[in-house]
């Protein structure tokens, strides 16, 4: 129902306007406000903790208002970091406002404004120590609740329930003040150096221990006697000395560990606490000897205990009686689920004896012969300091692993020890007529139920989280009767993670004040009983059965308890107790901290920053790092820089200055004329991490005057071109301005270099080979295209060269080959048919001078009347063709199995010796001496060779390199046109042509193939050496080798153009080689001496740059289309079924059958193998996997991929090879046996099809079992498939449901896959759990042989050792 108007709720007229006047009102004030704020500038803030090296990479970010009091700025700041108010001061930092360095007033009123903060831009500040003390920080309120509560931290999480800041300045886990100084609660930390935690645990632990700490400050440390490095007491007493004086955070436990004769890899090694304290008890006990600790470890640690056993039948017994430094206590009993619940319950069953009955029975030395007997230990004496170990760590034999047990097992805080004293026994339990044997392994206990300690893993996590357990339990606290054994819990040593690895932390109470503290590296915190509760282990909540599985991983694993006697109870000594040389060490350590402090304020104000000087004699650039505090003036930075490049003896301090340089660019920025008294830290804008520029050490002659260097200005290095003479001078550098014209320019260069403007051709080069000749006059720098630096080459002569294109002029040629010449050291071979004395007398026969020198000019070009290189090259050619021709009939007529590495050397004369008459009985002198020279030396080096090659892949060299090498996608020659590429190289398309057919005979038509393949020929298909189609520059003058660096070789500076390609650059070599380029390789020295091969002939030497090295070896080099292939034998019934035979070289055309002759006689020189054409074949290797079996027939390129560096297997037959078509598919079959749990070896069989009948009938065949009972799987993985015996009857997949072998889930679809098969009627032998165990390990010892299925395999352990005299090896020695 909708109201009358008359009924409708409406206020009076005035109070409405009343309060919608008053709305109005109110947001117009707002809006006013939200204005203003808006108009009013803003400051940005950045501030910069540098109060410790931890925070100065943190930066606090603050956008205040203009009208912001200083004051108030302090405040946000404080509030931001945590520091207390007034404790801190905020300077100037980097960017603005440098020139004030002084702080500012924290009690100011006026606004950012008038204080100078720039609204709009950013306001960097530093945030520094007041007065030299570091800022103090600001405690969190306490809410009336304990002080406790906020304090703690048990691990890097927050526990539940902490006080945990809200800003974002401040981190999960703790404040951000709290890494700045020393924990609140007034303890020191200890670094953790990578996986130390183990160590830190126990030295907190032994620190907060009085007796010891005390004892160790008694002991006096001798200098005359011991090296203080390596004395470990020594650098304990310092370690305690720091705990406990030093204002640090947390200190470093490095001095330490270098006492143990530890290296910085013993840090990433993981051991365990218990077994270190063992370890360094008694490396202390041999320290200690002669002196007055030399009992201390006994008289704190050591107990007691009787290994007894008694006879049932007459009460005899016999015991000794063992020390001990622990008790280990097992968590879960062998064989049981059920965990114990207590300490109490463990030692109880630590002392429980067990019946010696069956054939176990004891023989009774009363009796004569053998009895049931009870056998257990008994505690005669508990030391002073309680050590009870929780083996947490276990083997289990069932999965093979190690595991930890998270259990629950609670201790009290006081345990009575009373009643686990020597029970069932007459003596007194301190009595002394008992006979101490003198157990050689001090401190062990030995028993039965003492599982193996498997604690000793590598670490992996050291992270570490609590979980909270449910339920608390109320700790009685008996009375203390006055000879009672009561104890009371000091330190919990925990382990957080797995049996893998994990971290320690200790739990301590202080003696002091009975507080609990976390000591967990380098944080130090407050925890309740309740922490302590929650290491008991165990889970959260109730889980039932599985309550293991789900247990925290977070438990104790060391307790030390100390034994309640007020007689005996120390307290810490005090600082007027110290002896007198803890006194002076105390003095001596805060001297060093006070002197770290003041060398971490002067690294806050130092500037480091590159500093480089190009050396007045040697003209080499330098570089070097300069460190100089903010203060110095730029005179006093020019005196150390002079010093820091060695300059004194150089040259005078006065020809030295400091300019800002741009090494990127090789750009002069500026001068700094009249600042030498300028502080550097104003010059460089402030100290900073990293600096947008340099700074250069500039030098001058006593008789020069420095160029002064303006901001704005580019720097040209002009380089003068003498055409005549065709060089190109050392740069002169001059100054210009981007608006000046090429005319102004050109008047600018006259200046500098002499030489007239009229006439001047100038040519910049822009970037690497483009030349741009400046040839309009009005057109400025900044349009020609000049940077910051440019490079540009000028000439002025009056020749005819200034009317032709420039392209085609004499100076774009003599500039495009200097852009492109580069510097190569070439090593020669030592002992060659060429070597330096036959190739003088081969020289001087033939006419020559017999100089190589000349020799060198001769190739340089062709001046004078000497031989050039081109007509060498051509005369090369023709011999090369007529070598080509008498090969191929020697091919033809000879013996087929001869191999081609040998007649590769046979008939060759040199074309450096065809000079007349008289070279030809010194060609025969050459031909004789290769003719004669071992061929097993040739054969080793081509072996070597293939070593190097083999490396390639794994090597980090050049992609360049490994592709020329690797990639089957090599660049041939064919008749199509070129196509460019992005590098700059020509790539020709591959197109098909004529192959060489098997039933053409032998005929080696690959020599002279269309196509290339692997590598490329060296001539086109004229004959013409590619050499003579352009002229590139090639300069090689002899060369005498640095110390060190190939001394007494010979070697060859060479000077060439890197556009020529490999093959012209080995024919301008052969003079100095002696032989064809055919016959000598190149490698390639890298660093670290790495080599290798260059083979692809038609690519360039862009990919090389100057100073590179070159190794020459004699051998033959690839011809086209030929491959080195690395021939592999395949063993399928051995260990190791691939074992490398040799390398050979296959070629495009050949057939199968004639690379199987050409090995024959290989193989039988280099390997011993003596085999028969039809006795082996070749197949198809990829990784270890046997593939496609090669037919004699086939012919590589075309029924063959073949690429660079290929491998192939060859496979001895034991008969007549079976393989005859294609069609035929071969595969290795291999028989289980499940009733002997074996298998036996490889058989191959041969299938003329993929049918899964045919295999069936051929497996029944060879093995005898009927057909209808023949089960078969394919076999996993990789070659040879193997699997254990234990898992093979289950885990293949048996008898498939299929008629081909092409289909899934076989997929055998080419030759060399194996196949499993066995008897159904078989059933699996019965193992007991001895024999599966056996088996077990048997099968992983062979799997693991193998690299096959190991499903374990962790990694090896490193012994846990400190070596006394701090000498790992002179222990290894002694060992």
């Amino acid at each position: 129902m909708v109201p009358g108007e008359e009924n409708q709720l409406v206020p009076k007229e005035d109070v409405f306007w009343r309060c919608r006047q008053n709305i109005f009102d109110e947001m117009k004030k707002k809006f006013l406000q939200i204005e203003n704020a808006a108009e009013e500038p803003r400051v940005l803030c950045i501030i910069q903790d540098t109060t410790n090296s931890k925070t100065v990479s943190e930066r606090i970010t603050l956008n205040l208002p203009a009208s912001t009091p200083v004051r108030k700025l302090f405040e946000d700041v404080a509030n931001k970091v945590g520091y207390i108010n007034g404790t801190f001061d905020l300077t100037w930092g980097n960017g603005v406002n440098t020139a004030d360095t002084a702080p500012l007033d924290h009690t100011s009123d006026k606004s950012l404004l008038d204080a100078n903060f720039e609204p709009g831009k950013k306001n960097f500040l530093h945030l520094t120590d007041k007065d030299g003390e570091p800022p103090q920080m600001l405690l969190e309120d306490s809410n009336n609740v304990d002080d406790s509560v906020h304090d703690r931290f048990i691990g890097p999480l927050p526990r539940e329930g902490s006080v945990a800041s809200t800003n974002d300045y401040v981190s999960q886990s703790y404040s951000y003040s709290s890494i700045l100084s020393k924990s609140e609660t007034g303890y020191v930390g200890l670094v953790n150096q990578a996986m130390t935690c183990y160590l830190n645990s126990l030295l907190q632990t032994l620190f907060m221990t009085p007796e010891f700490r005390n004892a160790l400050y008694k002991w006096e440390f001798e200098d005359s006697e011991e090296d203080p490095v390596t004395s470990i007491p020594y650098q304990l007493q310092r370690l305690f000395v720091l705990l406990q004086t030093s204002k640090k955070r947390a200190i470093e436990t490095t001095d330490v560990t270098r006492s143990f004769g530890w290296d910085s890899s013993e840090a990433w090694q993981q051991h365990d606490v218990q077994e270190l304290c063992r370890v360094m008890f008694d490396a202390l006990e041999q320290k200690w000897k002669q002196t007055e600790q030399a009992d201390l470890i006994n008289e704190l640690y050591q107990g007691k205990l009787k290994d007894y056993v008694r006879c049932l039948e007459c009460g005899y017994e016999g015991w000794r009686i063992d020390t001990y430094l622990d008790i280990p206590l097992v968590i879960r009993p062998y064989g049981s689920s059920q965990a114990f619940a207590s300490v109490e319950e463990a030692l109880h069953a630590f002392i429980q004896p067990e019946i010696l009955d069956g054939p176990n029975q004891y023989f009774c030395e009363r009796c004569k012969k053998k009895c049931d007997a009870r056998k257990g230990l008994r505690f005669l004496h508990f030391p002073y300091l309680l050590t009870l170990q929780l083996k947490r760590f276990d083997f289990d034999y069932t999965t093979m692993h190690r595991i930890k047990l998270n259990d629950r097992m609670s201790f009290p805080e006081e345990l009575d020890m009373s009643t686990f004293i020597d029970i069932e026994d007459e003596k007194s339990p301190q009595t002394e007529s008992c006979t101490d044997s003198g157990a050689e392994n001090e401190g062990s206990c030995h028993s039965d139920q003492m599982s193996n300690d498997f604690s000793t893993d590598d670490a992996v996590d050291e992270g570490i989280c609590l979980e909270s357990s449910s339920g608390s339990e109320k700790i009685s606290k008996p009375g203390l009767e006055k000879n009672s054994l009561m104890y009371e819990l000091f330190s919990v040593m925990v382990h957080s993670g797995s049996a893998a690895g994990g971290h320690y932390y200790a739990c301590i109470k202080s003696f002091s004040d009975d507080q609990w503290y976390s000591f967990n590296d380098q944080h130090v915190s407050r925890i309740t009983q309740e922490d302590i509760k929650k290491t008991h282990g165990g889970s959260s909540g109730s889980r039932g059965y599985y309550s293991s599985a789900f247990a925290s991983s977070t438990n104790a694993y060391m307790l030390i308890y100390r034994l309640k006697d007020p007689t005996r109870n120390a307290k810490f000594l005090e600082v007027d107790e110290y002896p007198e040389h803890i006194k002076n060490l105390v003095q001596k350590e805060r001297e060093l901290e006070e002197q770290e402090k003041r060398q971490r304020e002067i690294e806050r104000n130092t500037c480091k920053i590159k500093l480089f000087c190009l050396h007045p004699v040697k003209q080499v650039m330098m570089e070097n790092k300069l460190e100089v505090h903010k203060d110095k003036t730029l005179k006093e930075a020019v005196e150390m820089a002079y010093k820091m490049m060695d300059l004194e003896d150089v040259i005078p301090l006065d020809c030295c200055r400091l300019v800002k340089y741009d090494e990127f660019h090789d750009y002069l920025e500026r001068s700094y004329e009249g600042e030498e008294d300028t502080p550097m830290g104003l010059l460089l804008g402030g100290v900073k991490s990293t600096y947008m520029f340099d700074l250069l050490l500039e030098t001058r002659k006593p008789d020069q005057i420095f160029q002064s260097y303006k901001p704005g200005e580019v720097m040209v290095k002009v380089h003068v071109v003498d055409l005549k003479a065709e060089t190109v001078a050392a740069p002169v550098t001059v100054r210009a301005y981007l608006n000046q014209t090429v005319t102004e320019f050109k008047q600018l260069i006259s200046k500098a270099t002499h030489l007239p403007a009229d006439s001047m051709r100038i040519v910049l080069e822009r970037c690497y080979n483009d030349l741009r000749l400046l040839s309009m006059p009005s057109k400025t720098l900044k349009a020609e295209g000049f940077f910051r630096s440019n490079k540009v080459f000028v000439e002025s002569s009056e020749t005819v060269d200034h009317q032709a294109a420039f392209t085609d002029s004499h100076l774009w040629k003599l500039l495009d080959r200097h852009a492109n010449t580069i510097r190569l050291f070439v090593l020669l071979p030592e002992q060659s048919p060429g070597s330096y004395s036959k190739r003088t007398a081969y020289q001087k026969a033939g006419g020559d001078s017999g100089n190589v020198d000349d020799d060198c000019e001769r190739v340089k070009g062709p001046a004078g009347n000497l031989k050039s290189v081109d007509a060498i090259l051509e005369e090369s050619t023709e011999k090369l063709k007529s070598l080509s021709l008498q090969q191929q009939q020697d091919g033809d007529n000879g013996d087929s199995s001869k191999s081609t590495e040998t007649s590769d050397f046979e008939n060759i004369e040199s074309p450096l010796n065809e000079r007349g008459s008289s070279t030809s009985v010194d060609n025969r002198d050459l031909d004789q001496h290769i003719q004669t020279s071992d061929p097993e030396n040739f054969q080793s080096e081509e072996r070597s060779d293939s070593d190097v090659n083999n490396d390639r892949s794994t090597s980090s060299v050049d992609s360049d390199i490994l592709s020329s090498s690797h990639s089957s996608d090599t660049l041939c020659n064919a008749d199509s046109a070129q196509i460019p590429l992005a590098n700059g190289l020509d790539s020709h398309s591959i197109t098909s042509s004529r192959r060489t057919k098997a039933n053409e005979g032998k005929k080696e038509t690959w020599d002279t193939a269309e196509e290339d393949s692997g590598t490329d020929s060296e001539y086109d298909e004229s004959g013409k050496s590619r050499g003579d189609m352009q002229y590139m520059y090639f300069k090689a003058d002899p060369y005498t080798a640095d110390e060190g660096s190939g001394e007494g070789h010979k070697w060859l500076m060479v000077h060439v153009d890197k556009r020529i390609t490999l093959a012209a650059f080995k024919q301008h070599l052969e003079p100095f080689v002696g032989v064809l380029s055919s016959h000598f390789k190149v490698f390639r020295v890298y660093t670290s001496n790495q080599e290798f091969e260059t083979v692809r002939l038609n690519e360039t030497l862009s990919s090389f740059s100057d100073d590179n090295k070159i190794t020459i070896r004699l051998g033959r080099a690839l011809k086209k289309g030929e491959y080195r292939v690395k021939v592999c034998q395949l063993l399928v019934n051995e260990q190791e079924p691939c074992k490398f035979l040799l390398d050979a070289v296959f070629a495009k055309g050949m057939t199968v059958r004639q690379s199987k002759e050409e090995l024959i006689p290989q193989l039988r020189e280099q390997c011993g193998l003596d085999l028969s054409i039809d006795r082996f074949r070749l197949r198809k290797k990829t990784w270890k996997n046997p593939g496609t079996v090669f037919l004699d027939y086939h012919i590589y390129e075309e029924d063959i991929n073949i690429s660079s560096n290929w491998e192939v297997f060859l496979e001895v037959l034991d008969g007549v090879e079976k393989m005859k078509s294609m069609s035929q598919l071969a595969i290795l079959t291999r028989r289980w046996r499940p009733a002997e749990m074996k298998l036996d070896p490889f058989q191959e069989l041969v299938l003329e099809s993929n049918s899964v009948d045919e295999l069936r009938e051929k497996l029944s065949e060879i093995s005898g079992i009927p057909l209808e009972d023949i089960e078969f799987a394919k076999g996993r993985g990789t070659f040879p498939c193997d699997i254990s015996v234990l898992d093979i009857h289950q885990d293949l997949d048996w008898n498939p449901k299929v008629s081909t072998l092409n289909v899934w889930p076989l997929y055998i679809c080419d030759d060399g896959a194996v196949i499993f098969y066995r008897d159904k009627t078989e059933e699996v032998m019965e193992l007991t759990d001895e024999q599966r165990n056996e088996l077990m390990k048997k099968e992983s010892s062979r799997l693991q042989k193998t690299g096959h299925r190991v499903t374990y395999s962790p990694r090896k352990e490193k012994a846990l050792k400190i070596y006394l005299d701090g000498a790992p090896n002179k222990d290894v020695a002694q060992d």
